[in-house]
């Protein structure tokens, strides 16, 4: 029998020994991410000191950190004491990334009471790591509220930087009980705390259930006439408003979506400064579509929620209640200044609060879509299932598009996978992507030229197995804003204000008033003046105004977005300044960012411009850094750059996508639909709409010849014979194919189906 039993466990022991071999092998990072997967059921199933020896081992090995943090997830599928004293031990490591999964590890554990300090020494100095221990500490609540409570209370008496003052107060509202409801009624009206502090216990009192003492201090402290009485109102509300049931009269649903990293309005006004992208537009005009369908539509409302103060978080309540149909838009608030989406992560708990209030708030919440790997979608999809409202989810390989890049240049190896990790959350974000395509009602997937494969390959999903769980849904614009961009210059073109070219331009007429419809525009070049009715491009020609008179008279080349590594701004600049010929036969429009308060993001690719053009000069070289600008501007400021100023800019301009990466790319069709010849990125969505050598050209963006050579192309083919005719099939092709109603009409069936399918749920299960 003794032989027996150490042949079984030696038999088990190689099963996680062959796997960490495996793991080691593997051919790329993306493929060791999925091996995690086998190393753990590995793990959990051999059990055993071995086991925990051989974890432990891969664990603490510099030389492969990508193995490293798979051993420390599979350590946490070990029951066996020998695997908590590792872990416990890991949680003080030199190394960030290896406390920062220790901790997240931890949670899939029952509470260890010597785990305790280290982890609230990471709440303490906040960040990422912050909010994955914080989360261990909210699962360990659940079964030792008291412990973790006590073990808080005793933590604050040391800390006093108000900011992780605040940290320990909202974990102390997570762990609940006596304690924690007593300390936090303290705190609300301790004046001689700080906001933050205050601010955390207040809102912390919301969650906590309503009782005769809670609520008379939260109305108590919303009387008040200071910056605390909003949180206080809101607390006020998540205490004592109970959730609407759905209108008996309300025949049509109501349809979430979110993007939080935004100040998303109706007017788009933000677009193009932070994180505001594409993304924003999107939401903007696909919610009015949804809601403005034929007769029949099924969604009657859309919510869409950003970020915001408590004010606006307040004041947006009544609009989300309404019963009426149409498009409202909330606010999920926050204190302080807005921050980028990677330093987002540890406002989780207030995402989700707001959230939660919004969505009860709304009444009967048939579907919310969720679109990122962000805290936003983090935080909605726990809200989600505590509502049960159905999850549609577009899966995009994100961040795996990226790791596989950076992986294939050799930036990120296995040697340095969780270093890296530690800025970019690279593991977390695959696995929140992972979970959420597994556990949503209906995926949405965008077109790529690959779909099955780069799916199979980059994210693990292969969506033949299950094909009436995914749908392949192209994005779309909104062609009015396009439309009347092109008929405003229509208007300026060929009219009695109608400017002299300067001396040495050439002239050229415009189609006459009768031909002026943007069809008959396209493919036609015309020199236009001010157009009429659009102020906007008078800005844009002060903006032309401020090169030098040799600069004048050259085409635009256009890229629109945020001011961020990914969107490849700064290697654009690099790749045209760095090309003498490229830049003297065109000069180059950036417009995106905040350039009075730039981000960290945004300080980052301007300080790399600034190395090859001195931004105090930059017009002086053609560089023209225009800022973020409203969506309507932008479209203006394309169809300017296709038909050209007088005296300014040559007509045949084109647009330029510099992505490392573009699941699909909105500001393109936008240009596209324009009539703008595009440079774009050679993977992802682009690649199944762009006609190479037609409509634009298709280019590795991270090689700066190859973008630059692409660019030269594109000018060529913009003033070639055959540019108008190549405009004019890219406008059709827009049109036919990637409106926003369109988009619209397709996502309609997807909510309908998904709500449904949930109804028969809930009657089934009401019936058996």
């Amino acid at each position: 029998m003794m032989l027996v039993g150490i042949r079984s466990k030696r038999k088990a022991t190689v099963g996680t020994h062959t796997t960490l071999d495996t793991m080691r092998q593997s051919r790329s990072i993306l493929d060791g991410i999925r091996c995690a997967d086998d190393l753990t059921i590995a793990a959990s199933r051999d059990g055993g000191v071995r086991a925990v020896r051989l974890l432990a081992q891969a664990a603490l090995d510099p030389a492969d950190q990508l193995t490293a943090i798979a051993a420390i997830h599979s350590l946490a599928q070990v029951f066996d004491e020998s695997a908590d004293d590792v872990l416990v031990s890991l949680l003080t490591h030199d190394s960030p990334f290896i406390r920062e999964h220790t901790a997240w590890a931890f949670g899939a554990r029952l509470p260890r009471f010597d785990a305790l300090s280290g982890l609230l020494t990471m709440v303490v100095a906040g960040g990422f790591s912050g909010m994955i221990a914080q989360r261990t500490l909210e699962q360990w609540s659940s079964s030792v509220p008291e412990h973790v409570a006590l073990t808080l209370e005793g933590a604050l008496i040391g800390v006093h930087e108000p900011a992780a003052r605040a940290r320990l107060v909202e974990t102390m509202g997570l762990a609940g009980g006596r304690i924690a409801e007593r300390l936090l009624r303290r705190v609300a009206v301790d004046r001689t705390e700080s906001v933050p502090v205050r601010a955390a216990a207040i809102a912390a009192l919301g969650d906590l259930g309503p009782n005769e003492a809670s609520v008379r201090i939260v109305s108590d402290l919303s009387q008040a006439d200071d910056e605390l009485a909003d949180v206080a109102k809101l607390a006020l509300i998540d205490l004592t408003v109970p959730t609407y049931p759905r209108p008996p009269w309300s025949q049509g649903l109501t349809v979430a979506q979110l993007f939080l990293h935004a100040d998303i309005d109706r007017e788009l006004s933000q677009v193009g400064s932070g994180d505001n992208g594409g993304i924003a537009t999107l939401l903007v005009r696909l919610g009015d579509a949804l809601v403005s369908g034929p007769a029949g539509s099924p969604v009657e409302r859309v919510l869409t929620l950003s970020r915001g103060e408590h004010a606006g978080g307040l004041s947006c309540l009544s609009e989300v209640g309404s019963t009426l149909a149409g498009h409202a838009f909330a606010t999920v608030p926050f204190l302080g200044d807005p921050v980028a989406s990677v330093d987002a992560w540890p406002r989780r708990i207030a995402t989700q609060r707001g959230i939660r209030r919004i969505l009860r708030a709304a009444g009967s919440v048939d579907a919310i879509h969720l679109r990122m790997a962000d805290i936003g979608t983090l935080a909605a999809s726990t809200v989600a299932r505590e509502l049960d409202i159905p999850i549609v989810f577009t899966v995009a390989p994100d961040p795996h598009s990226v790791i596989h890049s950076l992986d294939t240049s050799g930036v990120l190896t296995r040697a340095n996978f969780g270093t890296i990790d530690e800025t970019e959350h690279f593991w977390f974000r695959a696995r929140l992507v992972q979970r959420l395509a597994a556990d949503a009602a209906h995926t949405v997937l965008f077109p790529r030229p690959d779909l099955q494969r780069d799916m199979r390959d980059l994210v693990g999903i292969d969506i033949l197995q299950h094909p009436e769980r995914h749908s392949v849904i192209a994005e779309g614009i909104d062609l009015a804003v396009i439309e009347r961009s092109l008929a405003d210059a229509a208007a300026g073109a060929g009219g009695p204000d109608q400017g002299a070219p300067e001396q040495g331009a050439p002239h050229q007429h415009g189609p006459h008033r009768g031909d002026a419809s943007p069809g008959a525009l396209r493919g036609r070049p015309v020199h236009a003046s001010v157009s009429v009715g659009a102020p906007e491009v008078a800005e844009l020609d002060a903006l032309l105004a401020t090169l030098p008179p040799s600069r004048r008279g050259l085409p635009l080349a256009v890229t629109v977005g945020r001011l961020h590594r990914v969107k490849g701004m700064a290697t654009l600049v690099e790749a045209w300044a760095g090309d003498a010929a490229l830049r003297a036969s065109c000069n180059l429009l950036v417009v995106g960012g905040d350039l009075n308060a730039p981000s960290f993001d945004e300080q980052g690719q301007l300080d790399a411009m600034a190395a090859v053009v001195p931004l105090a000069g930059a017009a002086g070289h053609g560089l023209l850094l225009a800022g973020h600008r409203t969506n309507d501007t932008v479209a203006r400021w394309l169809a300017a750059a296709r038909y050209g100023r007088t005296g300014l800019a040559a007509p045949g301009g084109v647009y330029v996508c510099a992505s490392m990466k573009e699941e699909f790319g909105i500001a393109l069709l936008e240009a596209m639909a324009t009539g703008l010849t595009v440079v774009a990125p050679n993977s992802g969505g682009p690649a199944t709409y762009v006609e190479e050598s037609v409509t634009g050209y298709l280019v590795d963006t991270g090689d700066r010849a190859a973008l630059s050579a692409g660019i030269t192309a594109a000018l060529e083919l913009a003033s070639g014979p055959f540019g108008p005719e190549y405009a004019e099939r890219a406008g059709a092709m827009v049109a036919a194919s990637f409106t926003i109603q369109a988009m619209a009409a397709t996502l309609s069936r997807v909510y309908r189906d998904v709500s449904d399918a949930d109804e028969q749920t809930d009657w089934a299960l009401s019936a058996s």
